[in-house]
């Protein structure tokens, strides 16, 4: 039975012949090749369809997200940064300029040896070996590893063919003149957007709009030459051309600078403006800041406080004061105005800076004398409804119009709210405030025959193509008619003559016209004022054919006091090398003399 049973296993087919007694036999089959070959046949149709399937699924169903999934990893998308625009001096000096740079960047999932990655890169960028490998390891497709290296420091990294470790196209910012005119251009940050000045005035002209650049990469982050690509172009930012004058701003603030030094000053700042243009040529501030280094200096030195600080002018204000009188034809230059020791108003007894009796001055005299007493019932010929109306007229309290961010608009107290004492007050230049530029500004009007224009920083805006665009300025506004100007000026050439309290503003050779001021500082924790001051001087040259108005402003000087003294000189060594630099002649007329006193 066993061995039947065996057979039986082993026997894939049998035959029995007959029925009843017949005869019965049993074969052994070993393999049938037609039946074998049919087997392989089932076998290798099934896995094919199985192959069928999965391809019919890979490229048929899910063939098209494969494929994307497949070339995003291939696919790398690089901006292509904006050259920034250049800021340029008024000959087309360049103040800041973009250079080419590279930013280092990293695959992390490329890099297999962080150790030795970060061994070769670390002497090249100054950089820890293990703190770079750190950074180098974990899981990011792209991450920084240091920005604005210099083209040659990106050829050697490159020569090392390291996996993973690429660069970008970038730009770095460089300021030629380091120092001069920092405040004026100010900075930018890593980003290399604005952070100052008329890099963060203008960053939207400066900037640009950026490109982009999207290409097939190779697992060790190198470009596929026969693969495709698609790039948009960036479009290059615009360069600002100043008004600003490199020479004569350098002159101004080593001139500021220096005076800032021997005088143990707080500050002190210089403003040169052509009266006709409203150009600002210079404009200077001491101290300063390097702009290729801001990180090095304090914060209050890299703003520009020539458009953020206000101050009362003190007496340089008396100018509008007394041509306010000579249009309102109150007066004349020679108008006698008799002057006491004191003169009460209100509550309060007003006096000059140096105690007097009563004086016999021309109205030439007070402007000469800076008496304050004179001023005041100059002043009060006019009243104060009319006062008023000037000081708007001359700009007081209002924006210069050049949209400086940051810039303080300066202060005069609203007509309905002057006290007795407060029309006084304002009229030989204390109780309202103004900037620098307005300051200068007030003279230039006197300076351009009494009409009022707009002060001009930039002059121009462009683009890649070469075209030039000129921003917009309000049109001029008549404040005094030009011959009450005249005569105004003729007054002013009295405070540098004899007798007069700039003397040592004097250039030889030139008719000077201008005015002194030694105003008190506002104490802002106590009130009232301290015992520092503002000592200026603001001027014009040729007097009688003004063409140039310097405006030098020294701010809390412990070593000197008064404007005459200290901005005086300041004023002489800027106007004389803006004369010269500009090709302006002596006229080669005298100044006449007006008399500062009368017989009483």
């Amino acid at each position: 039975m066993s061995r039947t049973a065996t057979k039986s296993r082993l026997t894939p087919s049998s035959h029995a012949s007959g029925a009843g007694g017949g005869r019965r036999s049993s074969t052994l089959v070993l393999a049938d090749p037609g039946k074998r070959g049919l087997a392989l046949l089932l076998v290798t149709g099934v896995i094919l369809t199985i192959f069928a399937g999965r391809l019919f699924d890979i490229q048929g169903i899910r063939g098209e997200a494969l494929a994307t999934a497949a070339l995003d990893q291939r696919l790398r998308t690089t901006d292509l940064p904006a050259t920034r625009g250049s800021i340029l001096d008024s000959a087309g000096q360049p103040l800041a300029v973009t250079v080419e740079a590279r930013n280092l960047t990293a695959d992390q999932t490329l890099i297999t040896d962080t150790a030795a990655v970060a061994a070769q890169l670390a002497p090249l960028l100054g950089a820890d070996a293990d703190v770079l490998a750190t950074r180098l390891t974990g899981t990011k497709r792209f991450m920084y590893i240091a920005k604005g290296l210099t083209p040659q420091t990106w050829d050697r990294i490159a020569e090392l063919r390291l996996p993973g470790i690429m660069s970008e196209a970038t730009t770095r910012r460089i300021y030629p003149a380091g120092e001069v005119g920092a405040n004026v251009v100010g900075f930018v940050g890593a980003d290399a957007a604005g952070l100052g000045g008329i890099e963060y005035a203008f960053q939207d002209q400066l900037a640009g709009t950026s490109g982009s650049q999207t290409s097939e990469r190779n697992p060790g982050g190198r470009v596929i030459p026969t693969s495709s690509s698609s790039t948009v172009d960036a479009i290059p930012g615009q360069d600002v051309l100043l008004t600003i004058d490199r020479d004569i701003q350098y002159v101004a603030q080593n001139s500021i600078a220096s005076l800032v030094r021997t005088t143990g000053a707080k500050s002190g700042t210089v403003v040169v403006m052509d009266p006709r243009t409203g150009d600002l040529l210079a404009l200077a501030t001491a101290p300063t800041f390097d702009a290729n280094k801001p990180a090095l200096s304090d914060d209050a030195d890299r703003g520009n406080r020539i458009f953020t600080d206000a101050f009362e002018p003190g007496s340089t204000s008396k100018l509008m004061t007394l041509a306010a009188v000579v249009n309102e034809k109150a007066a004349t230059p020679s108008t006698w105005v008799e002057v006491p020791g004191g003169l009460k108003r209100g509550d309060k007894v007003f006096k000059d800076h140096t105690p007097h009796g009563t004086l016999n001055l021309t109205l030439t005299g007070v402007m000469a004398k800076s008496s304050n007493i004179g001023t005041i019932l100059a002043a009060e010929r006019i009243g104060k409804r009319k006062f008023a109306n000037y000081l708007n007229k001359f700009g007081v309290g209002q924006p210069t119009g050049m949209g400086i961010p940051g810039e303080n608009r300066g202060y005069v107290p609203p007509l309905e709210n002057w006290s007795p004492t407060t029309f006084p007050t304002l009229a030989f230049g204390q109780g309202l405030s103004v900037n620098a530029v307005q300051a200068a500004s007030i003279f230039a009007t006197i300076a351009n025959d009494g009409l009022k224009v707009q002060p001009r920083l930039v002059s121009g805006l462009i683009a890649a193509d070469g075209t030039v665009t000129e921003p917009e300025v309000a049109p001029p506004t008549r404040v005094v008619s030009p011959e009450a100007a005249a005569q105004v000026r003729l007054m002013l050439e009295a405070v540098v003559g004899e007798g007069g309290t700039a003397q040592q503003a004097r250039i030889p050779g030139y008719r000077v016209a201008g005015k002194t001021g030694t105003a008190q500082v506002v104490d802002p924790v106590r009130g009232g004022y301290s015992r520092e001051v503002i000592a200026s001087f603001i001027g014009m040259a040729p007097a009688d054919d003004p063409q140039l108005v310097v405006a030098v402003f020294v701010n809390e000087p412990q070593y000197g006091r008064y404007g005459g003294s200290l901005a005086g000189p300041i004023f002489k060594d800027v106007m004389t090398h803006a004369l010269r630099a500009r090709e302006i002649p002596p006229t080669g007329q005298k100044s006449p003399v007006l008399a500062l006193t009368y017989k009483g």
